[in-house]
């Protein structure tokens, strides 16, 4: 079963993160929201540390700890998830910049054989999985690759890839064998400096300006066999696609935790300022003996708590083996809708202040927006859950 409260283990970590947040990307939050593009080279100490601690995109799919009392398993998965609220709480962008933690390592510690983990294992990884016609539905992928001998030939053009100008690997989403559909989607494991891979654009964007965004080309890239994540084998669309699919049952809920530490952020600086103006939540009254804001801070403190809970158990739940889609779309969705409505209350609340650079309320504002889109829109996660709900394949139900 899942318990409601953290271990030791994953509260001390919870803790360091917390300490590092406030420390290290608090300081800097301002400076690289401006300085867009400009790697923030005071992360560089921070790879060994979060890298050996599971505590960032790499420890998402590499658990394997069980509670000896229990039986249960508290994996990298849980683990990193109040790790990434706490870092996110300080800077999401700067969380996402750390070297070694990309989207992509998850996706190899999740698809990858003992032997690619450990090969992959400490590469910085980004993930590309967009392309310019195709975006929600990633099994519209045009990106091919093409087997030649011991290697495969990849040709395509990736856009959005977070962390793309600064990782020094990027997995690709290619279809192996375009006449099977879906089937034919694998992933690859493909280092920047393999001739024929170029980024020739870094995106200028609303939010998360210190996490780089790029476009990626690749023209003949020649990638060896064993780059390919998991098997070669196609067998059907569950085995294909579904299988590269699962990556997102990992990431998804840490992006679910990306959107929960913004907007614990926006709610920890709009209690603090309205405090100063006297406006404090009395927990001893009913919420509805409460004047309006302070109402409404404890409903959206509620609601936070519920999206942290479903990101927990859709976390908990694979670390422990078990089918998790739909608890990792519930977690995505809830979470990225609580976030984006708590950042915009919360600089309607403090008014001028929020809205203005004198605080980083309107920086959080613009931060949270992508944790409703990237990883699967708001649409997309509903749509996830309403299938598995209903039993509905995407043919069914779209």
């Amino acid at each position: 079963m899942i318990y409601l409260e953290l271990p030791p283990k994953v509260t001390n970590l919870q803790k360091m993160a917390h300490g590092l947040a406030k420390s290290m990307f608090r300081p800097i939050s301002r400076k690289y929201d401006r300085a867009e593009h400009e790697r923030p080279k005071e992360l560089d100490a921070m790879k060994n540390m979060m890298g050996g601690s599971g505590g960032g995109m790499g420890g998402l799919g590499g658990g394997d700890k069980k509670d000896k009392s229990s039986g249960v398993k508290n994996g990298g998965n849980m683990i990193a998830i109040p790790a990434m609220i706490e870092m996110c709480w300080g800077d999401a962008g700067l969380a996402m910049a750390i070297p070694g933690q990309g989207l992509g390592n998850a996706a190899i510690m999740a698809a990858g054989t003992p032997e690619q983990k450990e090969e992959f294992g400490k590469v910085w990884a980004a993930m590309a999985i967009t392309e310019p016609g195709t975006g929600s539905d990633a099994g519209n992928i045009k990106t091919t690759a093409k087997k030649d001998g011991d290697d495969y030939i990849i040709n395509g053009e990736k856009i959005y890839v977070t962390g793309g100008g600064w990782a020094s690997h990027v997995v690709v989403w290619a279809n192996i064998d375009p006449s099977k559909g879906k089937a034919g989607i694998k992933s690859f494991v493909v280092s920047k400096d393999t001739p024929g891979v170029e980024v020739v654009r870094l995106e200028k964007k609303l939010g998360i300006r210190a996490s780089d965004t790029a476009a990626i080309t690749f023209t003949n890239a020649r990638v060896p066999a064993r780059n390919l994540l998991g098997s070669a084998e196609i067998k059907d669309k569950k085995e294909g696609f579904g299988g590269v699919m699962q990556t997102f049952d990992n990431t998804r809920p840490a992006v679910a935790a990306m959107s929960l530490g913004v907007s614990k952020a926006a709610l920890d600086l709009t209690r603090e300022l309205l405090a100063k103006e006297g406006v404090e939540v009395d927990y001893g009254k009913d919420r509805w003996d409460n004047d309006t804001v302070r109402a409404e801070l404890e409903w959206m403190e509620s609601e936070w708590e519920g999206a942290r809970l479903l990101t927990m158990k859709a976390a908990w739940m694979a670390d422990n083996g078990q089918p998790n889609s739909k608890e990792a779309s519930m977690s995505k969705a809830k979470a990225g809708r609580v976030g984006n409505y708590i950042v915009l209350r919360c600089v309607e609340l403090c008014q001028s202040v929020g809205y203005s650079e004198r605080e980083l309320l309107e920086k959080f504002a613009r931060d949270q927006k992508i944790m409703d889109i990237f990883e699967g829109t708001q649409q997309i996660q509903q749509l996830i859950v309403a299938r598995q709900i209903l039993g509905k394949s995407s043919k069914e139900l779209k």
